[in-house]
């Protein structure tokens, strides 16, 4: 049999109990994390569960190897994205292999890359590491990247201090050095009630909600016009708002509306200045005009989740060596935002590496070909090589 296969087959046998586990984000990823953290432990691996604070979900630290300070993170997340709706010709949450793809939630983004760090766990356990390799998995990720700071502040208190990290988001294995940030905002307006043949007699919510979208898009447009990286596509920063909430009858005019938006970052722009100039002009342009005749009207924006860009390392410790494991001399920029950039400010050398296309994540029939598991699995291989020889 070509290692090639033996290499997938491995994978597959323990990526198939993973895509088992419902982790959708909206439910716990505890029986994924204890499923995993018994497998580590089985191999003497050196495991710890970190709960969320309110303890209905957690990450996994794991070393293999010295526990001494550098080393390399192999890092992914254990949630994924919801399946209401969408057209699978299998069971979303029962791995099945169909020719050369395996195919169910989570395959490519990223329990793929998860299960590849996973089944390498025994070859590595039996290499002479000099230095540490951890497997870190969090929770979270696909709704703002929450978990991740909560374990990456674990690690400080415990005074860790990994030296590179590959997070392992589909990228055909392609040495990824630069995404865009995230910040989720969520907008909540007061306006007044009253009859909506009375109109003059109050001020919409929603009305207003509907007016600060349109600012929005404005300064997205304005953002597009005045400075791009062409390394990202789109090659600007993006501003959406994505849902929205509010009124109590078709007849009265709205006390209150929510609006969730969400800004992406090319490397280099403030998301946080964003919000506080969307505030500012939406107190000048909107609220302000009414206030001498409605003076309770009100905007007010919280912060959900704030996960900034990957910036591409000048001489970076992280893409040399993915670099050089993955026999390749190029890198390239991705749009979506990912747990890179968090590793990143925590002091670490990072990029993203892993099995699969985004293309195939978040849709119906997810799937991964065979032989990027396999190839993720030779890229730690060489890993493990590296860190036995260093």
């Amino acid at each position: 049999m070509p290692a090639e296969t033996r290499s997938s087959d491995a994978v597959l046998a323990v990526l198939e109990p993973l895509i088992g586990f419902a982790t959708v984000s909206s439910e716990s990823n505890r029986p994924l994390i204890d499923h995993a953290a018994a497998l580590l432990r089985d191999l003497r691996a050196d495991v710890e569960v970190v709960p969320s604070p309110d303890g209905a979900k957690a990450s996994l630290w794991a070393t293999i190897g010295p526990k001494i300070d550098g080393g390399v993170v192999l890092a992914g997340h254990s949630d994924v994205v919801p399946v209401a709706g969408q057209d699978w010709t299998s069971p979303p949450f029962a791995m099945e292999v169909r020719g050369s793809r395996a195919y169910g939630r989570g395959v490519a983004d990223m329990k793929g890359f998860i299960a590849c760090a996973l089944a390498s766990a025994p070859r590595l356990i039996a290499m002479n590491l000099k230095k540490p390799i951890h497997i870190a998995l969090t929770y979270d990720e696909e709704v703002g990247c929450i978990g991740a700071p909560l374990l990456l502040r674990w690690l400080g208190e415990q005074g860790v201090k990994p030296e590179i990290a590959f997070i392992g988001e589909p990228t055909l294995m392609q040495v990824v050095n630069a995404h865009k940030g995230i910040t989720v905002a969520r907008t909540t307006l007061h306006g007044v009630e009253a009859h909506s043949s009375l109109a003059h007699k109050g001020v919409s919510a929603v009305g207003l909600a509907a007016q600060c979208i349109v600012l929005l898009i404005e300064m997205e447009a304005e953002l597009a016009a005045t400075r791009t990286n062409m390394d990202f596509l789109p090659a600007h920063t993006t501003i959406s708002a994505n849902t929205i909430q509010g009124g109590t009858a078709v007849n009265i005019l709205a006390g209150e509306a929510v609006f969730e938006w969400n800004v992406r970052p090319i490397p280099g722009d403030d998301a946080n200045a964003i919000i506080a100039r969307f505030e500012a002009e939406a107190e000048r342009r909107i609220l302000g005009p009414l206030r001498d005749r409605f003076p309770t009207v009100a905007l007010s924006t919280e912060i959900v989740a704030n996960a900034p860009a990957l910036v591409p390392e000048v001489e970076g410790r992280a893409e040399s060596l993915a670099k050089q494991l993955a026999r390749t001399n190029s890198a390239i920029a991705v749009p979506y935002a990912a747990e890179a950039g968090q590793f990143q400010n925590a002091g670490l050398s990072a990029v993203i590496i892993g099995p699969g296309s985004i293309e195939q994540a978040h849709k119906g029939d997810e799937w991964v070909e065979l032989d990027q598991l396999s190839a993720c699995a030779a890229f730690i291989e060489r890993l493990g090589e590296h860190l036995s020889a260093a």
